[in-house]
Protein backbone atom coordinates (compact mmCIF):
# COMPACT_ATOMS: atom_id res chain seq x y z
CA UNK A 1 0.00 0.00 0.00
CA UNK A 2 1.40 3.89 -0.52
CA UNK A 3 0.46 7.18 -0.39
CA UNK A 4 1.20 9.60 -2.36
CA UNK A 5 1.05 13.50 -2.86
CA UNK A 6 1.84 13.48 -6.84
CA UNK A 7 -0.52 12.69 -9.38
CA UNK A 8 0.33 9.30 -11.24
CA UNK A 9 -0.31 10.47 -14.42
CA UNK A 10 1.89 12.97 -14.12
CA UNK A 11 3.74 13.82 -11.57
CA UNK A 12 1.58 17.15 -10.79
CA UNK A 13 0.88 17.91 -7.09
CA UNK A 14 -2.33 17.11 -5.75
CA UNK A 15 -4.90 18.05 -3.44
CA UNK A 16 -7.23 16.16 -1.35
CA UNK A 17 -10.64 17.11 -1.49
CA UNK A 18 -12.76 14.50 0.86
CA UNK A 19 -11.26 11.61 3.17
CA UNK A 20 -14.04 8.96 4.15
CA UNK A 21 -11.86 7.67 6.31
CA UNK A 22 -11.00 3.87 7.21
CA UNK A 23 -13.12 1.72 4.70
CA UNK A 24 -13.11 -2.03 3.92
CA UNK A 25 -12.06 -3.78 1.08
CA UNK A 26 -15.70 -2.72 -0.84
CA UNK A 27 -16.24 -6.53 -1.84
CA UNK A 28 -14.33 -8.50 0.74
CA UNK A 29 -17.71 -10.12 2.25
CA UNK A 30 -16.88 -11.37 5.79
CA UNK A 31 -18.02 -15.14 6.96
CA UNK A 32 -20.08 -15.03 9.98
CA UNK A 33 -17.95 -17.58 11.30
CA UNK A 34 -15.04 -16.03 11.48
CA UNK A 35 -11.93 -16.23 9.78
CA UNK A 36 -9.58 -14.04 8.04
CA UNK A 37 -9.27 -10.29 9.93
CA UNK A 38 -10.70 -7.69 7.91
CA UNK A 39 -8.42 -5.74 5.61
CA UNK A 40 -9.24 -1.30 6.16
CA UNK A 41 -7.42 1.66 4.57
CA UNK A 42 -7.73 5.11 4.23
CA UNK A 43 -10.18 6.22 1.76
CA UNK A 44 -9.17 9.93 0.61
CA UNK A 45 -9.65 11.51 -2.90
CA UNK A 46 -7.78 14.44 -4.52
CA UNK A 47 -7.39 15.85 -7.87
CA UNK A 48 -3.88 16.87 -9.76
CA UNK A 49 -3.40 20.27 -10.20
CA UNK A 50 -2.14 19.89 -13.73
CA UNK A 51 -3.64 17.29 -15.91
CA UNK A 52 -6.91 17.46 -13.20
CA UNK A 53 -7.34 13.66 -13.00
CA UNK A 54 -8.97 12.77 -9.77
CA UNK A 55 -7.57 9.81 -7.81
CA UNK A 56 -7.49 8.18 -4.62
CA UNK A 57 -4.29 9.23 -2.18
CA UNK A 58 -3.83 5.54 -1.44
CA UNK A 59 -4.41 1.70 -3.56
CA UNK A 60 -4.93 -1.01 -2.03
CA UNK A 61 -2.77 -4.31 -3.16
CA UNK A 62 -4.10 -5.53 -6.30
CA UNK A 63 -3.98 -9.25 -4.98
CA UNK A 64 -6.41 -8.50 -2.16
CA UNK A 65 -9.01 -6.89 -4.29
CA UNK A 66 -8.88 -8.95 -7.35
CA UNK A 67 -9.10 -12.37 -5.39
CA UNK A 68 -9.93 -15.62 -6.50
CA UNK A 69 -13.30 -15.83 -4.88
CA UNK A 70 -14.26 -12.46 -6.23
CA UNK A 71 -18.05 -12.17 -6.02
CA UNK A 72 -19.23 -9.57 -8.90
CA UNK A 73 -20.43 -11.35 -12.16
CA UNK A 74 -21.28 -9.04 -14.99
CA UNK A 75 -24.05 -11.35 -16.13
CA UNK A 76 -26.05 -10.85 -13.23
CA UNK A 77 -27.93 -8.09 -14.66
CA UNK A 78 -30.47 -8.26 -17.30
CA UNK A 79 -29.28 -4.80 -18.34
CA UNK A 80 -25.96 -5.04 -18.33
CA UNK A 81 -26.28 -8.31 -20.20
CA UNK A 82 -28.47 -5.96 -22.91
CA UNK A 83 -25.37 -3.76 -23.05
CA UNK A 84 -22.43 -5.72 -23.17
CA UNK A 85 -24.13 -7.69 -26.10
CA UNK A 86 -25.31 -4.30 -27.81
CA UNK A 87 -21.01 -3.84 -27.17
CA UNK A 88 -20.16 -6.70 -29.04
CA UNK A 89 -22.28 -6.07 -31.93
CA UNK A 90 -21.26 -2.47 -32.47
CA UNK A 91 -17.42 -3.77 -32.28
CA UNK A 92 -18.55 -6.51 -35.09
CA UNK A 93 -20.03 -4.16 -37.52
CA UNK A 94 -16.93 -1.68 -37.13
CA UNK A 95 -13.50 -2.57 -35.93
CA UNK A 96 -14.01 -6.37 -36.57
CA UNK A 97 -15.40 -7.18 -39.81
CA UNK A 98 -12.15 -8.58 -41.32
CA UNK A 99 -12.92 -12.45 -40.19
CA UNK A 100 -9.19 -12.14 -38.70
CA UNK A 101 -9.70 -9.53 -36.62
CA UNK A 102 -8.76 -9.97 -32.93
CA UNK A 103 -9.93 -8.33 -30.09
CA UNK A 104 -8.64 -8.27 -26.39
CA UNK A 105 -10.39 -7.68 -23.15
CA UNK A 106 -8.71 -6.82 -20.32
CA UNK A 107 -11.12 -7.13 -17.03
CA UNK A 108 -13.12 -9.78 -18.97
CA UNK A 109 -14.89 -11.30 -15.78
CA UNK A 110 -17.68 -14.19 -17.20
CA UNK A 111 -16.85 -13.15 -20.21
CA UNK A 112 -20.49 -11.65 -21.21
CA UNK A 113 -19.04 -9.38 -24.05
CA UNK A 114 -16.95 -12.03 -25.16
CA UNK A 115 -19.42 -14.27 -26.01
CA UNK A 116 -21.16 -12.52 -28.58
CA UNK A 117 -17.82 -12.36 -30.48
CA UNK A 118 -16.82 -15.49 -29.81
CA UNK A 119 -20.44 -17.03 -31.11
CA UNK A 120 -19.32 -14.25 -33.90
CA UNK A 121 -16.25 -16.48 -34.70
CA UNK A 122 -13.59 -13.70 -34.21
CA UNK A 123 -10.62 -13.91 -32.44
CA UNK A 124 -10.67 -12.94 -28.86
CA UNK A 125 -8.67 -12.88 -25.66
CA UNK A 126 -9.81 -12.53 -22.34
CA UNK A 127 -7.33 -11.36 -19.56
CA UNK A 128 -8.98 -11.48 -16.04
CA UNK A 129 -6.80 -11.68 -12.67
CA UNK A 130 -10.19 -13.68 -10.64
CA UNK A 131 -9.74 -17.23 -11.26
CA UNK A 132 -13.48 -17.76 -10.71
CA UNK A 133 -15.16 -15.73 -12.95
CA UNK A 134 -12.35 -16.48 -15.23
CA UNK A 135 -13.68 -20.19 -15.20
CA UNK A 136 -17.07 -18.92 -15.35
CA UNK A 137 -15.77 -17.22 -19.00
CA UNK A 138 -14.12 -20.26 -19.90
CA UNK A 139 -16.25 -22.52 -19.32
CA UNK A 140 -18.54 -20.86 -22.11
CA UNK A 141 -15.75 -21.97 -24.50
CA UNK A 142 -14.57 -18.45 -24.62
CA UNK A 143 -10.97 -17.95 -24.38
CA UNK A 144 -9.19 -16.43 -21.22
CA UNK A 145 -6.08 -15.93 -19.76
CA UNK A 146 -5.92 -15.74 -15.55
CA UNK A 147 -3.56 -12.41 -15.28
CA UNK A 148 -3.38 -8.83 -14.73
CA UNK A 149 -2.90 -6.87 -17.73
CA UNK A 150 0.25 -4.82 -17.96
CA UNK A 151 2.71 -4.45 -20.45
CA UNK A 152 4.59 -8.14 -19.85
CA UNK A 153 1.47 -10.01 -20.28
CA UNK A 154 0.35 -7.42 -23.41
CA UNK A 155 3.78 -8.53 -24.88
CA UNK A 156 3.27 -12.07 -24.34
CA UNK A 157 -0.10 -11.82 -26.39
CA UNK A 158 1.29 -10.11 -29.11
CA UNK A 159 4.23 -12.69 -29.79
CA UNK A 160 1.64 -15.48 -29.97
CA UNK A 161 -1.31 -13.57 -31.48
CA UNK A 162 -0.65 -11.22 -33.21
CA UNK A 163 -1.72 -6.97 -33.02
CA UNK A 164 -5.07 -6.50 -31.66
CA UNK A 165 -7.55 -4.46 -33.64
CA UNK A 166 -9.63 -3.74 -30.51
CA UNK A 167 -8.17 -3.71 -26.82
CA UNK A 168 -11.24 -3.05 -24.99
CA UNK A 169 -11.92 -3.13 -20.90
CA UNK A 170 -15.11 -1.70 -19.13
CA UNK A 171 -15.12 -0.91 -15.13
CA UNK A 172 -11.97 -1.76 -15.50
CA UNK A 173 -8.95 0.71 -16.32
CA UNK A 174 -10.33 3.10 -13.73
CA UNK A 175 -9.53 0.68 -11.52
CA UNK A 176 -5.72 -0.20 -12.08
CA UNK A 177 -3.29 2.49 -10.54
CA UNK A 178 -0.22 1.25 -12.92
CA UNK A 179 -1.60 2.99 -16.61
CA UNK A 180 2.16 3.88 -17.48
CA UNK A 181 1.91 -0.03 -17.96
CA UNK A 182 -1.02 -0.48 -18.92
CA UNK A 183 -0.56 1.96 -21.89
CA UNK A 184 3.04 0.29 -22.80
CA UNK A 185 1.19 -2.89 -22.66
CA UNK A 186 -1.66 -1.32 -25.32
CA UNK A 187 1.18 0.17 -27.35
CA UNK A 188 2.75 -3.43 -27.83
CA UNK A 189 -0.28 -5.06 -28.57
CA UNK A 190 -2.76 -2.64 -30.59
CA UNK A 191 -2.68 -2.60 -34.75
CA UNK A 192 -1.20 0.69 -36.04
CA UNK A 193 -4.56 1.25 -36.62
CA UNK A 194 -6.07 0.14 -33.94
CA UNK A 195 -8.22 1.43 -31.06
CA UNK A 196 -8.26 1.41 -27.23
CA UNK A 197 -11.55 1.26 -25.87
CA UNK A 198 -12.80 1.90 -22.85
CA UNK A 199 -15.90 3.43 -20.19
CA UNK A 200 -15.41 3.62 -16.62
CA UNK A 201 -17.87 6.04 -14.18
CA UNK A 202 -17.56 9.49 -15.08
CA UNK A 203 -16.54 12.39 -12.48
CA UNK A 204 -19.51 14.62 -14.13
CA UNK A 205 -22.28 12.40 -13.36
CA UNK A 206 -20.92 11.15 -9.43
CA UNK A 207 -20.76 15.03 -9.08
CA UNK A 208 -24.12 15.98 -10.25
CA UNK A 209 -25.75 13.46 -8.63
CA UNK A 210 -23.61 13.46 -5.51
CA UNK A 211 -22.97 9.63 -6.29
CA UNK A 212 -20.18 9.63 -3.70
CA UNK A 213 -20.54 5.62 -3.13
CA UNK A 214 -18.69 5.76 -6.64
CA UNK A 215 -15.74 6.03 -4.50
CA UNK A 216 -14.20 2.92 -3.16
CA UNK A 217 -11.04 1.08 -3.16
CA UNK A 218 -11.39 -0.76 -6.58
CA UNK A 219 -11.95 2.74 -8.36
CA UNK A 220 -8.63 4.36 -7.81
CA UNK A 221 -9.17 7.12 -11.39
CA UNK A 222 -12.37 8.83 -11.76
CA UNK A 223 -12.09 10.14 -15.91
CA UNK A 224 -13.45 13.76 -17.40
CA UNK A 225 -12.93 13.66 -21.01
CA UNK A 226 -10.29 16.19 -20.43
CA UNK A 227 -8.44 14.75 -18.02
CA UNK A 228 -8.41 11.23 -20.76
CA UNK A 229 -7.18 13.88 -22.99
CA UNK A 230 -4.28 14.56 -20.75
CA UNK A 231 -3.57 11.25 -19.68
CA UNK A 232 -3.58 9.86 -23.43
CA UNK A 233 -1.40 12.35 -24.40
CA UNK A 234 1.48 11.76 -21.52
CA UNK A 235 1.87 8.22 -22.96
CA UNK A 236 2.09 8.98 -26.94
CA UNK A 237 -1.98 8.09 -27.84
CA UNK A 238 -4.50 10.50 -28.70
CA UNK A 239 -8.21 10.62 -27.27
CA UNK A 240 -10.82 10.20 -30.74
CA UNK A 241 -14.09 9.40 -29.55
CA UNK A 242 -16.53 9.80 -25.93
CA UNK A 243 -19.64 8.57 -25.69
CA UNK A 244 -22.29 8.77 -23.08
CA UNK A 245 -23.27 5.64 -21.29
CA UNK A 246 -26.37 5.91 -19.14
CA UNK A 247 -25.56 2.39 -17.30
CA UNK A 248 -23.95 2.18 -13.74
CA UNK A 249 -25.15 5.70 -13.19
CA UNK A 250 -23.20 7.58 -15.75
CA UNK A 251 -19.88 6.94 -17.70
CA UNK A 252 -18.52 7.76 -20.61
CA UNK A 253 -16.83 5.45 -23.09
CA UNK A 254 -13.38 6.53 -24.40
CA UNK A 255 -12.05 5.42 -27.76
CA UNK A 256 -8.07 6.39 -27.55
CA UNK A 257 -6.01 5.58 -31.04
CA UNK A 258 -2.06 5.79 -31.68
CA UNK A 259 -1.48 9.70 -32.51
CA UNK A 260 -2.36 10.90 -36.23
CA UNK A 261 -4.09 7.65 -36.48
CA UNK A 262 -7.17 8.86 -36.58
CA UNK A 263 -9.22 12.15 -36.85
CA UNK A 264 -10.36 13.05 -33.50
CA UNK A 265 -14.45 13.30 -33.57
CA UNK A 266 -16.59 16.38 -32.76
CA UNK A 267 -17.80 14.79 -29.56
CA UNK A 268 -14.84 15.22 -28.43
CA UNK A 269 -14.66 18.93 -28.19
CA UNK A 270 -18.08 19.16 -27.65
CA UNK A 271 -17.45 17.46 -24.14
CA UNK A 272 -14.70 19.33 -23.29
CA UNK A 273 -16.86 22.96 -23.71
CA UNK A 274 -19.41 21.29 -21.24
CA UNK A 275 -16.95 20.10 -18.88
CA UNK A 276 -15.41 23.57 -19.03
CA UNK A 277 -18.58 25.47 -18.93
CA UNK A 278 -19.74 23.48 -15.81
CA UNK A 279 -16.30 23.60 -14.01
CA UNK A 280 -16.41 20.23 -13.91
CA UNK A 281 -13.25 20.30 -11.67
CA UNK A 282 -12.86 23.30 -9.94
CA UNK A 283 -11.93 23.54 -6.46
CA UNK A 284 -15.37 25.02 -5.93
CA UNK A 285 -17.44 22.42 -7.60
CA UNK A 286 -15.22 20.22 -5.80
CA UNK A 287 -15.96 21.74 -2.01
CA UNK A 288 -19.78 22.18 -2.89
CA UNK A 289 -19.77 18.21 -3.55
CA UNK A 290 -18.02 17.84 -0.58
CA UNK A 291 -20.82 19.25 1.12
CA UNK A 292 -23.21 17.65 -0.67
CA UNK A 293 -22.13 14.37 0.35
CA UNK A 294 -22.77 15.05 4.19
CA UNK A 295 -26.04 16.27 3.68
CA UNK A 296 -26.95 13.32 2.00
CA UNK A 297 -24.97 11.41 5.12
CA UNK A 298 -26.73 13.01 7.61
CA UNK A 299 -30.26 12.91 5.81
CA UNK A 300 -30.10 9.47 5.30
CA UNK A 301 -29.06 8.61 9.14
CA UNK A 302 -32.10 11.03 9.92
CA UNK A 303 -34.61 8.88 8.15
CA UNK A 304 -33.10 5.34 9.03
CA UNK A 305 -33.32 6.52 12.83
CA UNK A 306 -36.77 8.12 12.68
CA UNK A 307 -37.52 4.54 10.68
CA UNK A 308 -36.57 2.74 14.28
CA UNK A 309 -38.19 5.01 16.32
CA UNK A 310 -41.43 4.17 14.85
CA UNK A 311 -40.57 0.43 15.22
CA UNK A 312 -40.49 0.29 11.32
CA UNK A 313 -38.71 -2.53 9.62
CA UNK A 314 -36.16 -1.54 6.98
CA UNK A 315 -33.86 -3.66 4.66
CA UNK A 316 -31.60 -2.97 2.15
CA UNK A 317 -31.59 -3.96 -1.82
CA UNK A 318 -28.24 -4.96 -3.96
CA UNK A 319 -25.29 -5.98 -1.62
CA UNK A 320 -22.86 -3.60 -4.06
CA UNK A 321 -18.87 -2.89 -3.94
CA UNK A 322 -20.23 0.87 -3.70
CA UNK A 323 -23.07 0.29 -0.57
CA UNK A 324 -19.60 -0.34 1.60
CA UNK A 325 -18.60 3.06 1.24
CA UNK A 326 -22.41 4.16 2.15
CA UNK A 327 -22.74 2.09 5.06
CA UNK A 328 -19.16 2.61 6.71
CA UNK A 329 -19.48 6.66 6.09
CA UNK A 330 -22.73 7.12 7.10
CA UNK A 331 -22.41 4.80 10.30
CA UNK A 332 -24.83 2.22 9.04
CA UNK A 333 -25.00 -0.77 10.32
CA UNK A 334 -27.44 -3.80 11.23
CA UNK A 335 -29.35 -1.23 13.94
CA UNK A 336 -30.79 0.83 11.41
CA UNK A 337 -31.01 -1.93 8.34
CA UNK A 338 -31.49 -5.58 9.20
CA UNK A 339 -30.10 -7.37 6.11
CA UNK A 340 -29.57 -6.59 2.60
CA UNK A 341 -31.33 -8.47 -0.21
CA UNK A 342 -28.72 -9.94 -3.07
CA UNK A 343 -29.15 -12.15 -5.66
CA UNK A 344 -25.57 -12.87 -5.75
CA UNK A 345 -25.19 -16.70 -3.95
CA UNK A 346 -21.37 -15.83 -3.64
CA UNK A 347 -22.74 -13.16 -0.76
CA UNK A 348 -25.70 -14.62 0.78
CA UNK A 349 -25.18 -15.97 3.94
CA UNK A 350 -22.52 -13.90 4.62
CA UNK A 351 -22.00 -9.89 6.31
CA UNK A 352 -21.15 -6.66 4.28
CA UNK A 353 -17.47 -5.18 4.40
CA UNK A 354 -17.41 -3.53 7.44
CA UNK A 355 -20.61 -2.60 8.73
CA UNK A 356 -21.67 -6.49 8.65
CA UNK A 357 -24.76 -5.90 7.38
CA UNK A 358 -25.87 -9.80 6.79
CA UNK A 359 -27.11 -10.53 3.57
CA UNK A 360 -30.00 -12.53 2.46
CA UNK A 361 -31.43 -13.71 -1.27
CA UNK A 362 -34.26 -11.92 -3.12
CA UNK A 363 -36.70 -14.80 -1.99
CA UNK A 364 -36.14 -14.55 2.18
CA UNK A 365 -36.94 -10.12 0.88
CA UNK A 366 -40.48 -11.31 -0.44
CA UNK A 367 -41.27 -13.61 2.23
CA UNK A 368 -41.74 -11.35 4.65
CA UNK A 369 -41.66 -7.54 3.15
CA UNK A 370 -40.01 -4.85 5.19
CA UNK A 371 -41.60 -1.88 5.57
CA UNK A 372 -38.91 -0.03 4.02
CA UNK A 373 -36.15 -0.98 1.84
CA UNK A 374 -32.63 0.99 1.34
CA UNK A 375 -32.16 0.57 -2.22
CA UNK A 376 -28.10 0.00 -2.67
CA UNK A 377 -28.08 -0.85 -6.03
CA UNK A 378 -29.73 2.64 -6.87
CA UNK A 379 -28.06 2.25 -10.82
CA UNK A 380 -29.84 -1.00 -11.32
CA UNK A 381 -33.28 0.68 -9.75
CA UNK A 382 -35.72 0.63 -13.14
CA UNK A 383 -34.81 -3.21 -13.02
CA UNK A 384 -34.97 -4.09 -9.06
CA UNK A 385 -38.09 -1.72 -9.15
CA UNK A 386 -39.95 -4.24 -11.87
CA UNK A 387 -38.72 -7.20 -10.19
CA UNK A 388 -40.22 -6.74 -7.02
CA UNK A 389 -43.27 -4.66 -7.52
CA UNK A 390 -44.63 -7.39 -4.79
CA UNK A 391 -42.96 -4.88 -2.51
CA UNK A 392 -44.84 -1.94 -3.23
CA UNK A 393 -48.30 -3.89 -4.02
CA UNK A 394 -47.76 -4.75 0.00
CA UNK A 395 -47.07 -1.82 0.65
CA UNK A 396 -43.61 -1.20 0.87
CA UNK A 397 -41.39 1.84 0.40
CA UNK A 398 -37.99 2.29 -1.37
CA UNK A 399 -35.62 4.66 0.01
CA UNK A 400 -33.13 6.09 -2.03
CA UNK A 401 -29.94 8.37 -1.87
CA UNK A 402 -29.19 9.74 -5.16
CA UNK A 403 -28.98 12.67 -5.99
CA UNK A 404 -30.82 13.10 -2.61
CA UNK A 405 -32.52 11.36 -0.11
CA UNK A 406 -35.98 10.57 -0.59
CA UNK A 407 -38.53 7.52 0.63
CA UNK A 408 -40.82 6.84 -2.77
Amino acid sequence: MSDTSECRICGGAVHEFFDFGRQPLADAFVDPDGGAEEFFHRLAVAQCESCTMVQLLEDVPRERMFRTDYPYHSSGSTVMQQHFRATARHFLDTELRDPDAFLVEFGSNDGIMLDTVHRAGRRHLGVEPCKGVAEAAAAKGIRVRNAFFEESTAAEIAAADGPAQVVYAANTFSHISYVDSVFRGVDALLAPNGVFVFEDPYMADIIEQTSFDQIYDEHFYFFTVRSVQAMAAHYGFELVDVEHLTVHGGEIRYTVARRGARTPSPAVGLFLEREKAARITERDTLARFAAAVDKVRDDLRAVLERCKAEGATVAAYGATAKSATLTNYCGIGPELVSYVADSTPAKQGRLSPGSHIPVRSPEEFAADYPDYAVLFAWNHAEEIMAKEEGFRRAGGRWIVYVPEVKVV
